[in-house]
């Protein structure tokens, strides 16, 4: 499990807020507004569609995450995943290291809405 801490806690927090639930948008108290980052994080955006609209982005080390075959996969759960050609971020990531955005489908299989890769890939 990754430990959500300074720039990281910032994209959490914003793609909660872009959740728009009410007990979501409760825990936005303005503290994360002036992020340098707050709004490209906002805009950021896959083939699935933007990536803070569906579920929180998380942190990956990049032990956990790669190319096979000319694929990126994202370890979670401790079991890789290729990453769908659609969820891919292909605009140049300004934060470093690498992030996903994944999700459960109505099966219980971990899914991956948006995944961008670490700043030097």
């Amino acid at each position: 499990m990754h430990r959500l801490t300074g720039p990281l806690l910032a994209v959490v927090a914003l793609c909660m807020i872009a959740l728009g639930s009410s007990n979501v948008s409760a825990r936005d108290d303005g503290r994360y507004a002036n992020e340098p980052l707050h709004a490209w994080f906002d805009q950021l955006a896959s083939g699935k569609g933007l990536c803070c609209s569906f579920a929180d982005g998380v942190k990956v080390e990049d032990v956990d995450w790669d190319t096979l075959e000319g694929r990126y996969r994202v370890r979670l759960h401790g079991q890789w995943i290729f990453v769908p050609e659609a969820a891919l971020v292909t605009e140049p990531n300004r934060f470093g290291p690498a992030v996903v955005w994944p999700y459960m489908d109505s099966e219980g299989a971990t899914q991956i809405r948006c995944f961008l890769p670490g700043a030097g890939a």
